[in-house]
Formats: structure tokens, C-alpha cells, sequence
């Protein structure tokens, strides 16, 4: 793999992202076009693309709500230890003033900007992504799902 940077730290699951949710999506747009042009079959076709709906809805919902809130508490503890490895006190108080995204954002910066970037987003309240485009040295995350 190429060297992570901010343009490329995202990451796709392959057989979710571009077959089984495209998929999903053409069903959806297939009933959704034969409620209005199959009206012997009406109704099963609004029952169809409700199912479908549901059945889209789930597999975003549920597969979001398990892997991310998993993955936010693990950028937590990291960020808990990181910051007691750097400074050898605790992060209680750096935490609660800091939103999630900020947190999340500082991981992929190396020790000394992690310093510099977490004083900014202290003092002005940058946003995570300000954060993300901030770094020149990119620490690349790539056991995230």
C-alpha cells in the first residue's frame, strides 16, 4: 500500500461498499419504478421496496453502530495512553474539552506535531479535519475498519 495521507485514509470494504449496498440500492430504484409502472402488481411492489428499504437500512445501521463504536472507544484509550506516555499525566481534563473528532484526528500525527496540534486544538478549537490537513508528517492507521 502507498504511504497514508489525508486523501487516502479512508477505507472501503469492497464486497459491502461496491456490491452488496450498490445492490441494495438498484432493487430499491427497481421497485420504487414498478410501483409506478406495474399496476396490476401495486402493492407487492411497495411491499417489495419497503423490505428492500428496511433490509438497506439495517446493513448500514448495524454494521456502522458495532465496528464504529468499538473503533471510537480503541481511538479513546489510545489517545488516554498516548497522552500519559507523552506528558506522564492523566488526560481526564484535555479530554472532556475536546470533541471526538479532535481526538480522532490527532492519532495520525507523530509525537512532536501531536504536541502542537493538541495546544491548537485546545486554544482555538480547530476542527478535526483542520487537524488532519495540518500534518505534515502523516502517522498512517491501518488496522482501522
Amino acid at each position: 500500500m502507498e504511504s497514508q495521507n489525508y486523501k487516502n485514509h479512508r477505507k472501503f470494504y469492497p464486497p459491502h461498499h461496491f456490491i452488496y449496498l450498490p445492490l441494495l440500492i438498484f432493487l430499491e430504484i427497481f421497485g420504487i419504478w414498478k410501483i409506478f409502472n406495474d399496476e396490476l402488481y401495486q402493492l407487492i411492489w411497495i411491499l417489495f421496496s419497503l423490505v428492500i428499504f428496511l433490509i438497506f437500512y439495517l446493513a448500514i445501521m448495524v454494521r456502522q453502530h458495532y465496528a464504529l463504536g468499538l473503533q471510537n472507544r480503541l481511538v479513546r484509550l489510545e489517545f488516554k495512553q498516548r497522552y500519559f506516555e507523552i506528558f506522564n499525566v492523566r488526560s481526564d481534563e484535555v479530554e472532556e474539552k475536546l470533541k471526538f473528532s479532535q481526538i480522532a484526528a490527532l492519532r495520525f500525527a507523530y509525537d512532536d506535531e501531536f504536541k502542537i496540534l493538541l495546544e491548537k486544538a485546545l486554544k482555538e478549537n480547530i476542527s478535526g479535519d483542520e487537524i488532519k490537513k495540518s500534518i505534515k508528517r502523516w502517522k498512517a492507521d491501518l488496522q482501522r475498519i
